[in-house]
């Protein structure tokens, strides 16, 4: 669920960038169907992925949530994440975050017919109500979590969990920063082996 996350790790092509976002949706080992490029992006979200459920920072960051929301805590930090790494856009990126997502929205709708199903349902939702801009307050995450909650028949109960977020915002802002520099350092690295495996 990090997707600005994703798409802020990739690379400045535009496939790539896609299949890093989209990487959720393609089970499985065989996606050699996809545009190689795109190939290079699902494998690089899943380093990314790999990665991230076994960093120490982030597992101290869903101890905070799990007696409460359980298997759900590792979604619910990874919204929370993509919260501090929108709110703190300018540590990270010289182009303003409006026009970053714009771009990024404009290559999705290009490259719309080689998404995975779910994220072609997916993509024209994102688009009309913004989330990835929302994802920068508090108020837009709320409405990111009541989406995930719905999508679990409230059973999550992830709508709730913004009481966390704002119960331990320091501590949750500082795991993210510690760990978002190392992120950066490692999928860096990846990237370019991925991108010298896939000849790009």
């Amino acid at each position: 669920m990090n997707f600005l996350a994703h798409i802020y790790l990739s690379s400045d092509n535009a496939l790539l960038t896609i299949g890093n976002f989209a990487g959720d949706g393609v089970k499985g080992g065989d996606y050699t169907h996809f545009p190689v490029a795109m190939q290079a992006g699902i494998q690089l979200h899943r380093e990314i992925d790999t990665y991230t459920d076994a960093h120490p920072i982030v597992r101290q960051s869903t101890k905070r949530l799990h007696k409460t929301y359980g298997h759900y805590s590792g979604v619910i930090v990874d919204i929370f994440y993509d919260h501090f790494l929108a709110k703190n856009w300018t540590d990270y990126s010289q182009i303003p975050l409006e026009k970053y997502i714009q771009d990024f929205y404009k290559s999705l709708n290009i490259y719309l017919e080689v998404l995975p199903v779910r994220f072609k349902k997916l993509t024209p939702y994102m688009i009309e109500d913004n989330w990835l801009l929302s994802y920068a307050t508090i108020d837009g995450i709320q409405l990111v979590l009541n989406g995930m909650n719905r999508r679990t028949k409230d059973r999550s109960k992830m709508n709730e969990a913004t009481k966390e977020l704002k119960e331990h915002y320091e501590a949750f802002e500082e795991d993210f920063t510690i760990f978002f520099k190392e992120l950066m350092l490692f999928s860096t690295k990846k990237r370019l082996e991925i991108e010298k495996k896939f000849k790009l």
